[in-house]
């Protein structure tokens, strides 16, 4: 018997552990395990949780078309996987076992303690690369150094593209009679704090909903993708990371589907489609280096130095930012929007982690948590990037002194304020040209239903860049 262990990987197109699983004769099985207590820790997010849940049951019901089995276990921590696992690889008489590479330094522990766990009954384990174009490590300076910034990573990432290609592979062919399915929602053990395992209408599952989307957005949206891709009023973005966080489709898959878009494989900002590309590429990079520095995982910062600086961990401010209270309408409206759906637009997400850390100074680490613990798309790798990389301890060439003014990121991207009285209710009725600035026009009417600046953000601007001058003494 051989064993596919699914995780962040649930499709069945391009899944090369299903791949290698399928290939040659033999019955095949395959494996979801539930860790709830472990999700919580990690912040999963409970939207995503039931995303994931629900693909998990869509996959389910497709792995059984073929004949199938897909076993699911209820395992509640990391620590507890090795031993459950070896007790059913014991029980289904299983003699290899085939996985997806985990990037995460919690999951990389858990799956070497499930080899060691299997080798001593003799189940092999074969760990392939199913989260990146490019597995980690394929990457490197000449002197075999991972890169720490991204331009010439993405020129070396290019070349190397170039050089050895790839592959998209089909699901697999039936192996045998169709089998049943007994749906998760009828499963007594499913952690009841979810709520109903239903599909969210935003949010529909299934491999053919994220080719859909993936096809829409290159047919409609990716010529033009550099233009409007920072607009959050308009729909100018893919809305595919939560497909590609749950491995729903693959980072591979959309590189070809471009390609085969364009007809040609964009290497620079002067072709059509090279935006969108390097977006994935950015994703690529941050998952490169949470596999190569490990201590990416572990809550600390890229640049060491960066360690020593003088964070505030203000409960009070925190809550204030997390409600969308600041004041700062852009601020508000993108964090409203994510805590009502789970997602926020990236050029949103940019501006709101660089108000925390830059202008109310609290450490991006409870930016992160707070964005995991809301995100549908929460992907530690692309998180902790962005985060890092908004709050100056990151991998950015550029230098510390980059703070985006709220405001006036509010008036260039969101010009009519559309996106404001869209989510900041209080300013519903008031005019475009005061929506990025509204108080005087609020106390001019005798209203003070919304508030005012948290910071004066001149002021806190000084007071980041002497933080960051301050590790120079």
């Amino acid at each position: 018997m051989k064993l596919v262990w699914f995780r962040n990987d649930l499709r069945l197109a391009d899944n090369p552990a299903l791949r290698h699983a399928c290939a040659g004769d033999g019955p095949v099985a395959a494996l979801f395990i539930i860790s709830p207590t472990q999700w919580r820790q990690h912040k999963m997010a409970p939207i995503r949780q039931r995303f994931m849940l629900v693909q998990v049951d869509e996959l389910g019901r497709e792995l059984a078309a073929l004949g199938i089995p897909l076993h699911l276990l209820r395992v509640e921590t990391f620590a507890e996987v090795p031993a459950a696992l070896a007790d059913l690889c014991r029980e289904q008489g299983v003699a290899q076992l085939y996985a997806n590479q985990a990037i995460e330094i919690d999951e990389q522990r858990r799956d070497h303690a499930v080899s060691a766990a299997l080798a001593e009954q003799a189940v092999s384990c074969h760990w392939l690369n199913g989260c990146c174009v490019l597995p980690p490590g394929r990457v490197l300076t000449g002197s075999g150094e991972m890169f720490k910034v991204f331009t010439p990573f993405s020129r070396a990432w290019l070349k190397a593209l170039d050089e050895e290609g790839f592959v998209i592979h089909r699901a697999p062919a039936p192996r045998g009679e169709p089998l049943p399915w007994q749906p998760l929602a009828e499963r007594e053990w499913v952690d009841e704090a979810l709520g109903e395992l239903t599909a969210d209408p935003r949010w529909p599952v299934g491999e053919v909903e994220a080719r859909r989307r993936l096809n829409d957005f290159l047919e409609q949206a990716v010529l033009n993708y550099g233009e409007t891709r920072d607009f959050p009023a308009i729909a100018g973005t893919s809305v595919l990371s939560p497909y590609l966080a749950a491995g729903i489709i693959s980072p591979r898959q959309c590189v070809a589907a471009l390609q085969q878009r364009l007809g040609y494989r964009p290497q620079s900002n002067a072709q059509p489609g090279f935006v969108w590309l390097n977006e994935l590429i950015w994703r690529e990079f941050y998952r490169h280096l949470l596999v190569l520095i490990p201590t990416l995982s572990m809550n600390r910062p890229f640049k060491p130095e960066t360690a020593a600086l003088p964070w505030s961990w203000d409960p009070d401010a925190f809550a204030a930012w997390c409600e969308g209270r600041t004041g700062y309408p852009i601020v508000d409206a993108a964090m409203r929007c994510l805590n009502a759906t789970g997602w926020m637009h990236n050029r949103l997400r940019m501006i709101v982690a660089s108000f925390l850390t830059k202008d109310l100074h609290i450490h991006w680490r409870l930016g992160e948590d707070y964005f995991m613990s809301r995100l549908i798309d929460g992907d530690l790798a692309a998180n902790n990037g962005g985060w890092q990389w908004a709050a100056g301890t990151g991998a950015d060439a550029a230098p510390y002194f980059r703070v985006f003014n709220p405001t006036t990121q509010g008036q260039r991207f969101d010009p009519q304020g559309e996106f404001i009285r869209t989510w900041v209710t209080e300013l519903a009725d008031i005019p475009a040209a005061y929506v990025h600035q509204p108080h005087d026009w609020l106390r001019l009417k005798g209203r003070q239903d919304y508030p005012a600046p948290m910071v004066d953000h001149a002021v806190a601007r000084v007071r980041a860049i002497e933080m960051f001058r301050s590790l120079e003494k």
